[in-house]
Order: structure tokens, then C-alpha cells, then sequence
């Protein structure tokens, strides 16, 4: 998933998926410098994992609405893009507000990735019921195998689909799940962390300093205008402030996530609160009649185009490696235009990249060589020992 973002007003935008301007960072503010950074191991014999999965974008946004069928009212909570952990939250409030019209309290909600189980703690949270039917479970759901960086404007929607009231709803959304996230910092396992960053370029940033991948649409850019205030700035780097081989660097902080631990936590949540977890497919939305329920939150994500043939969903192919664990690497990195961005778990130095032809493709089957390639040239950034 390659993050072309750029360096807003605000801070560096890792939301932004597209280098529709690239601002120069501040310079710096007279604050002591961060600690040496520790070196990242980066070798191919290093790469313990790798893992694709499919986003689903939709052009218009994500689907959040209420539909009948049948006896069955069925709230639709999918086609988040890249934004899918980023949004969660906010997307759930929005989705329970549909739920709550209905005067039911028992709820289904169908998928248990990002948006099911936040949506299904959300909706416990409010005094309701809630039982979910999936066919995967984490860590076997795709969302299990997102980069983990909280990004609520990647790959969302279309410039063209951005309207007034979407940024507004967008934004409620955006700052209710970054409230949340808040709430779950400090906690066991760390599932969400505050870390450093640094932007890397060969040229000066501005516009045009990243690059952009045929076919895709123009994304909309959000985050650095309407959430300017939830992250710090990004501050430009002299040369000796960095050990980079790269011309121009910035430094800034980023919010990610653990998912491993993440996962479990809700998991955990979500069953300690009297919550039921059915193992089921849906072959077909006939099949919403068998449920007990009155309410369905429909969260299938991509699985949503086939379920119920909405092919307004995208898929935008997906690839992570991770390298073996360095507690030490406190610090993530992105360049511009070498195609390359790290971020620093605790399951692995998670790398990735985005490669020509990922937009419109469903495949799933993991490229060890485009894995390798992404691992030497984050390796080729690297002071050399």
C-alpha cells in the first residue's frame, strides 16, 4: 500500500494516498533532538511474512445506510478503502444511529474484521445484544493484514465525491475514532502506539514530488485540511539531522496500530460482554432470513461486491512484508519516490509498497520478489555499517 502522501500545514499527511500537493514542512521548532535511531535490519533473509489482501474502495465513500429486506432490516457498514482501522469508530457511531431507529435490541452483524468488531463493541457499549456471524475470524480476516497506520482519508472516495455534507460526516466520523483510539493507548500489548517518522525525498517537497500510479482515480484529500489539529506538525531536517541517504527529509508522528494485539482486545471485549460469535458464510443476502435477528449490520467489506453483487467496489490489491522484531526500531520512514514505507511493529518492521496494476485487481497470491525488491530498497536507504 504505498503511502504517496505529503507534508501538510498540519503535520505529514499519512492519510493523503495522493501527492496532490506537497507543502514544505515547517523548519524546525528549537526542540532537543530525538535519541540516535536504532538501525533497521533490512535484508531479504529477514522477511518472516507476507500478506495481501484486497480494499475495497468505493469511488462515492463508504456505504453506511439502512435497507429493508424482506422481514430484515439490513444497516450497511462497508467499502472503506484504506481507511477501514482509521475510520472504525466513527463509522460504527454512525451505523448504531441506523440500528438504534429500529427500537430492536438484538443485533447481527455479519464479518469480523475492522468494521464488524468495532461495530459490534459499539453497539454493546450502547446496551444492546449483539451476535456475529463470520466466516473468518481474526488473524484470518483481511483486516488482519492492513499496514496499521491510522490513515482516514486513503483511498476513501473520489476528489469528485468529496462534497460539503461527505467532509462533514466524514470528518465526525474521523474525529470520533481518533477519540477513541486514544482511549486504548498504555494498554497490554500496546495495540495502539504514537510513533516518530521520516519522510525521505530526492527533491524538494512541493507538488509534484511523489510519484502516481496509472489508472488510479484522483483521491480526495481530506485529513490535512479538516483535521490539521489532531497530529503535529512535521518539521524539515538539515542534512546532518538525519542518517538518510536521501536529499530533503522532515520529521513526523504518526498513529499506529498493533493489530495482533488489537484484535485480541476487542476479540476479548466483545465475548466478555456476553457477545456470540457464529462461524458462517453467506452465499446470498436469502440467506439474512435465516438469522434470528431482526437487525443486520452488513460488515463483509470487499466480500460485499459478491454478496451482494455491488460492483462499485474496487479492489486495490495490497501487499505487507514483515522483517523479524526490533524493539529498538522505534521509528517509521517513507520516500517519496523510491516507493517504499516502514512501520514500526511489534510483530515485524512492517514494510510495503504499492506496484503498478494493484487498482482493480482482486489476486490475493502473495510476490515474494515484489516483497524482496520493497526490502532492498528500503535497505538501499540505510546508512551503510
Amino acid at each position: 500500500m504505498r503511502r504517496r502522501d505529503f507534508l501538510g500545514t498540519a503535520g505529514l499527511a499519512l492519510a493523503a494516498p495522493l501527492p496532490l500537493a506537497l507543502p514544505a514542512p515547517v523548519q524546525a521548532d528549537g526542540c532537543a533532538p530525538p535519541p540516535p535511531l536504532a538501525p533497521i535490519r533490512a535484508s531479504v533473509d529477514r522477511i518472516i511474512a507476507i500478506n495481501v489482501c484486497s480494499r475495497p474502495f468505493r469511488a462515492a465513500g463508504p456505504r453506511i445506510e439502512a435497507e429493508r429486506l424482506g422481514r430484515k432490516t439490513v444497516v450497511h457498514n462497508y467499502g472503506h478503502g484504506g481507511a477501514g482501522w482509521s475510520l472504525s469508530w466513527g463509522s460504527a457511531a454512525r451505523a448504531l444511529e441506523l440500528v438504534k431507529a429500529t427500537g430492536e435490541r438484538d443485533v447481527a452483524v455479519i464479518g469480523c474484521g475492522a468494521i464488524g468488531l468495532t461495530t459490534a463493541v459499539t453497539a454493546q457499549r450502547a446496551g444492546l445484544r449483539v451476535r456475529i456471524h463470520a466466516r473468518e475470524r481474526p488473524p484470518e480476516v483481511s483486516s488482519s493484514w492492513a499496514t496499521g497506520v491510522w490513515t482516514p482519508d486513503s483511498r476513501l472516495c473520489t476528489a469528485a465525491a468529496a462534497t460539503p455534507d461527505f467532509e462533514r460526516q466524514w470528518e465526525a466520523m474521523a474525529r470520533t475514532s481518533f477519540r477513541t483510539w486514544q482511549t486504548l493507548l498504555g494498554l497490554p500489548g500496546s495495540p495502539v502506539e504514537w510513533h516518530d517518522g521520516y519522510a525521505l525525498s530526492d527533491v524538494p517537497f512541493g507538488p509534484g514530488a511523489a510519484g502516481k500510479h496509472e489508472g488510479e482515480p484522483g483521491y480526495a484529500v481530506l485529513e490535512s485540511r479538516l483535521l490539521g489539529d489532531l497530529r503535529p506538525v512535521s518539521r524539515q531536517l538539515a542534512p546532518g539531522e538525519h542518517p538518510f541517504a536521501a536529499a530533503h527529509a522532515a520529521r513526523y508522528t504518526m498513529l499506529g496500530f498493533n493489530i495482533g494485539p488489537l484484535c485480541r482486545l476487542l476479540m476479548d471485549d466483545f465475548l466478555q460482554n456476553g457477545g456470540e460469535l457464529e462461524t458462517r458464510s453467506f452465499e446470498s443476502p436469502r440467506q439474512f432470513a435465516d438469522l434470528r435477528e431482526k437487525v443486520l449490520v452488513n460488515a463483509t467489506g470487499y466480500g460485499a461486491r459478491q454478496l451482494l453483487g455491488d460492483e462499485s467496489i474496487v479492489p486495490i490489491r495490497g501487499q505487507t512484508t514483515r522483517l523479524i522484531p526490533q524493539p529498538e526500531v522505534t521509528y517509521g520512514l517513507y520516500h517519496l519516490q523510491k516507493n517504499v514505507f516502514v512501520a514500526p511493529r511489534r510483530d515485524g518492521i512492517l514494510v510495503q509498497s504499492q506496484e503498478p496494476g494493484d487498482f482493480g485487481n482482486p489476486d490475493t497470491t502473495p510476490d515474494r520478489a515484489a516483497s524482496a525488491a520493497a526490502v532492498r530498497r528500503l535497505a538501499a536507504l540505510l546508512p551503510q555499517g
